[in-house]
This record gives structure tokens, sequence and C-alpha cells, in this order.
């Protein structure tokens, strides 16, 4: 019998988001500042794929024949934007609540995505392999970060690039995305992070040290409070996002 493929997922953290994964496609509930964070993060992956890919800006469908990952994809606030784009587009994420919905939604926009509750580890002991892979705001819920992203990064076909996205462990980080932005402002449930298990950026370069990839960043992202926008940034105390590459 072979034996099941390790997993580096929480139950903790999947069950916390599996209890509110009907809310993913409404604006102005618990999920609204991901559907704000949303534009800045969707506009920095297609200008990094654009380039790394050698595609059209000015095509409908500038990454036809690309396959595309969003590992701890959620309801699908990604991968439908990317399906759209032209990416084939495989959704995996360990709650099989979260992919019930991400699958309803795609259905009822005409969407055609590959939908799975599994894990990252489960599609490396499959064998498969992604050109572009989208890893955003989901390390810092995994039980073993470091393996995870190794896992995730060994999905990387030759050539292939990966996005990860995550929370710098500072004390900046503490007070704003932990503090005021789920006790104070109120725009995650409580308890949605744990400050030490933000990754910092040094961290996350030491967990993919031997794997022959490149790597590059921080690419911060702030948030104004005055237009209620997100923009890129230098800072990258809090929020911020890394490019790991695979040679062809």
């Amino acid at each position: 019998m072979t034996a099941a493929p390790r997993s580096s997922i929480d139950p903790a953290e999947v069950e916390r988001f599996s209890r509110i994964a009907a809310e993913w496609w409404d604006p102005k509930g618990k999920f609204a500042p991901l559907h704000k964070f949303n534009p800045v993060r969707l506009g920095f992956i297609r200008e990094r794929a654009l380039s790394h890919f050698s595609r059209d800006a000015a095509a409908r469908r500038p990454f036809e024949g690309l396959a595309l990952l969003d590992i701890g994809c959620g309801g699908g606030l990604l991968s439908e934007p990317m399906a759209r784009l032209g990416f084939s587009v495989t959704g995996v994420d360990a709650s099989e609540r979260n992919i019930k919905t991400a699958m309803t939604h795609a259905e009822d926009g005409g969407l055609s995505i590959d939908y799975r509750a599994s894990t990252a580890e489960a599609l490396e002991a499959a064998g498969e392999r992604f050109d572009l892979i989208l890893n955003m705001e989901v390390i810092e819920h995994v039980a073993d970060p470091g393996e995870f992203l190794r896992s995730c990064s060994r999905l990387l076909a030759p050539g292939g690039l990966m996005i990860v996205a995550s929370l710098n462990r500072t004390l900046k980080a503490f007070a704003l995305a932990k503090v005021g932005a789920e006790y104070i402002l109120r725009w995650l449930p409580p308890g949605t992070h744990d400050w030490n298990r933000f990754i910092k950026p040094e961290e996350m370069r030491g967990f993919v040290a031997d794997q022959k990839l490149g790597i590059e960043g921080p690419f911060g992202i702030c948030f104004d409070p005055l237009s209620g926008q997100w923009f890129r940034s230098a800072d990258s105390d809090v929020n911020y996002m890394m490019i790991v590459t695979r040679p062809g």
C-alpha cells in the first residue's frame, strides 16, 4: 500500500476558515479586506507574469497555454480573474467548504476552473507541475512553513514562476496587522492571524536556499487610510510579496 503524502496543513486553521467559507464573495463580509487588497495583488501578478513569460499585454487572454496553481485558493478570489486572463487554473484548498463555495461561484460565472480539496504535498506526490503558482497569504497559516514552501517550489515547471505573499514578523506588523486590523478596526475576525507565525523575508529565503531557485524581493504593499486603497511600496514591514523562479 502506498503511504499517504505528508501534509503541512494545520487542521485548526482549516477549520477557522471553513466556518466562514460562505462569506468569501461578500465584499462587505468577513473577507472585505481581501476584496480591497485584490486589485494591487492582481496588478502585481499580471505585470510579473507578462514579463516572465514574454506575453502580449494588449491581448485579451495573454496567458493561454499556461498552467496556474492557486494554492490555498479559498473561495477563488484570485483563481477567477486568472482564468479570465487565459490561464488553465487549478485551485487547491484544504477546506472542502471553501472549495464548494469556489466551485459554485465559478459555475455561476461560466468559468471552468479545476477546484480540488487537496494539498501541495498531494499534488507533488502525483507529479503535477505548473508554470505559475500563486501562494498568497497562506504560508503563515500552515504547520510547517518551510516544508510547505519547498513542496510548492517542487511543483514549479522548468522556467516557472511562483509569487508568495505573507506578513512580516515585525512590531509594526503586530501593531497594524494583528492588533489594529483584528481588535481596533475589526477588519478581520479576532484570532485570524498569529503574529508568531508571520514570516520574515530572510526566513523565506532560507526555506528554499538549497533548492537551486531564484528569489527576489521583498516587494512591499501598504494601506492608505485616507483613500482606503492598497498600493505597492518600498515598505515591506507589514505586507510583502516575494518572487521565486525555477531555471528553464
